[in-house]
This record gives C-alpha cells, structure tokens and sequence, in this order.
C-alpha cells in the first residue's frame, strides 16, 4: 500500500506514535482508508516524497502507545537500513585500496634501493639479515615507546607462526639471490607467476576447486613468464631458480599466515612484526655460515670505497622500506583471502618492472617485453575470473 505526505524529515514518521499520544486532543486527525486506523497529525508533516509502508503493528485500545511505522522513500529500491550498509563496505574497499596503493609504492622504493646495494655489494643473505633485523628493532622501538601496542602473545601462537617464519625467510632470502644475480624486471617477471603457484598449492593443500576460467587464466601467465625467461638478455639459472622457490614460499607463507591469523588478537602490523623477528633467528645462522663476517667485512670496505658513505643509506633505506611494504602488505591481509593477496601482489610487479627498467636502463627485447606483458594480462584475467 502507497500514499504520499509531506515531510519535512523521515523521523517524524518514526516519531509518530509519541505525538499522536501527545497531542490527541489538539490537532486535526486524519484516518486512512485501511483497518486498524493509521493516525497522521497534520500539524508534525509537510509534503515531501511518496512514502511505501515497509512494517506496521497493530495499534491496540486507546490507552495504549501507537507503535511506530517504518517507511522508507517510494523512488528509493530499498530500505534506509539496507541503504547505510553500504557505506562500511564501501569504507572497508577505499581502505583496502590505499593499502594496495602504499604497498606498490613502498614496495618500488625498496626494490631500486634493494638492487643499488647488490651491484655494489653481492651479499644477498647479510642483505637480507638487515632488512628484518631493521624491522624488529623498528617495532621493538614502537612497542616500547608505546607508538604501537604490544601483542599479547603465548606459546601456541608462536608455534603456529614457526612455519609461516621458515616459508618467509625462504621467499625472502631466494628473492634476494635472484636479484643479485639478474635485473630486477626480469625476477618480477618470473614472480609474476604465483596466483599458479597459489592455485596448485590452494588444490592440492587446501582442497579447493576453481572454476575453468581460473585455470585456464593460468596459461597466459605461464606462458608469458616463459616466453620472457627464454628472451631475457641477462638470463641466469640461479637468478630463475631463486625466484621460482620464492614464488613457492610465500604462497605458503601467504596461506599460513591467514590460517595462524584467524581467531587471534595480534593485529596484521604486529603479526609481521613477530614474524620479522622469528625469521630472523632462523637466518642470522645460515647468513654466518655461507657468507660469514670476514667476506662481509672486506665487501663493505670495497662498497664504501667505489660509492661513498650515500652506501651506507642505500643500505638503510633498503632495509626500512621492505619493513614498511611489508607490514603494510599484512594489514591487507588482514582483509583480504591469500588469493586475493596474490593477485595483488603480481599487480605491483608491474610498477616495479616498469621503475625498475626506466631506473636501470635495463635492455629489453621485444620478445621480453611481450612475454612480460602476456603474463601480466593473465594476471589480469585470472583476477576476473576469481572476482
């Protein structure tokens, strides 16, 4: 049923049983047309909008209260309910994209200053080392100070970050390898294909089926990363290999740390935090033992002599903005399924390939370039498919 009044605000409709008990006796009434009476008070509505009666209950004996009818606009498709939740979903989706958004930034800065401190100084595993000991000391600093709050953690989470803590440091350290050996565009190339990794490992670990579109999404992304690792100029077999163990990693790192997130009170900043913290403890040994402090020491002498003491922020900056994309890529998780992750993670590496080419003066083929760009429309692809 349908009628139009005049309102100067929808609240005085649900305001309406207060003031037809209020003022009864003073006011003109006026009775519609279905039983049980719907009593409106002139002197509380103007004309506005035609309203649709959405509920009503019976109003019973005159003593007591008229209930408060819900209505809501008749040129709206729904209820005002309905309408204001929309806007957290709409909140929580901006929110996700600046996240994604400071993450690729992050993530460009810290792969150029990443790969100026390798040419100069070809140790991966102490560049590595100091990226997440930079981290922990960041947030053990933050905690103290009481920037950040403190986690409350126990035993049973730390056992469960244990294998989220090996897989990162093996993606972590393999990447570095990579990076040390070829260009930058070349491993982010090779990188591109991980939702493929993610794919097999979510069927195979996880149980879970994809539509056809999802795998054949899966072609064009191996095709092209393929087609690139076969056309690259600077191909190295160690470069290729670390970033195809990398890929593996942090598939497993991004589905570990959504399973050891779920249920718990740590925060996405602090989880990697922890994290950071965990893996390094695992990697300082193995840094040790296949570099060591003497090949360490005589490296950074030659660095400093051949760059200048800018090294030594090359070094740091390096090492402070793989915290922050890092941290800023988990409080993304936080919203997000580890599919979705990936996705978003191969979406930046276009901005990193295209930086990273302009910055290098990398050499690229058009062959390269094609089969860069035929794995990134597969990328493309398989992120419909999985919308």
């Amino acid at each position: 049923m349908s009628f139009s009044i005049k309102q100067s605000a929808l609240a005085t409709c649900m305001d309406l049983s207060n003031s037809i008990v209020n003022r009864r006796s003073q006011s003109t009434m006026y009775r519609s047309s279905f039983s049980p009476a719907l009593v409106l008070q002139r002197t509380h509505l103007s004309v506005s909008k035609p309203l649709h009666i959405s509920s009503i209950e019976i109003i019973g004996k005159e003593k007591r209260p008229v209930i408060p009818c819900k209505a809501y606009e008749a040129d709206k498709s729904q209820p005002l309910e309905a309408a204001a939740e929309v806007k957290p979903e709409t909140a929580k989706r901006v929110k996700i994209g600046i996240y994604f958004a400071t993450w690729w930034a992050l993530n460009v800065v810290f792969n150029i200053y990443n790969k100026k401190v390798l040419n100069a100084y070809p140790y991966p595993w102490l560049t590595s080392t100091l990226s997440l000991a930079c981290g922990s000391l960041m947030m053990l600093i933050s905690w103290a100070t009481r920037i950040a709050e403190a986690p409350k953690t126990d035993f049973e989470f730390w056992k469960t970050l244990f294998p989220v803590a090996v897989a990162h440091t093996i993606g972590h350290v393999a990447a570095t390898v990579s990076m040390s050996k070829v260009a930058v565009s070349f491993t982010h190339i090779i990188k591109s294909g991980e939702p493929a990794f993610s794919v097999l490992v979510s069927r195979l670990l996880l149980g879970e089926t994809f539509p056809p579109a999802v795998y054949l999404s899966l072609v064009p992304i191996i095709g092209g990363c393929a087609l690139a690792a076969v056309t690259e100029l600077n191909f190295n077999m160690t470069g290729f290999m670390g970033a195809m163990i990398s890929n593996l990693a942090f598939v497993f790192r991004n589905i570990f740390s959504k399973k050891g997130m779920k249920g718990k009170s740590v925060s996405g900043m602090n989880y990697y935090a922890c994290l950071s913290m965990l893996s390094l403890l695992i990697l300082t040994p193995f840094a040790i033992a296949v570099e060591g402090p003497q090949l360490w020491a005589a490296g950074w002498e030659k660095a400093l002599s051949e760059i200048g003491p800018q090294f030594v922020w090359w070094v740091a900056a390096q090492s402070i903005f793989y915290h922050l994309y890092n941290q800023v890529s988990y409080m993304s998780l936080d919203q997000i399924s580890p599919l979705t992750f990936s996705i978003g993670n191969t979406m930046k590496r276009i901005s990193v390939i295209v930086s990273s080419i302009i910055i290098f003066h990398t050499p690229v083929q058009p062959i390269n370039a094609l089969g860069a760009a035929i794995a990134i429309l597969g990328t493309f692809l398989y992120s419909q498919a999985k919308a």
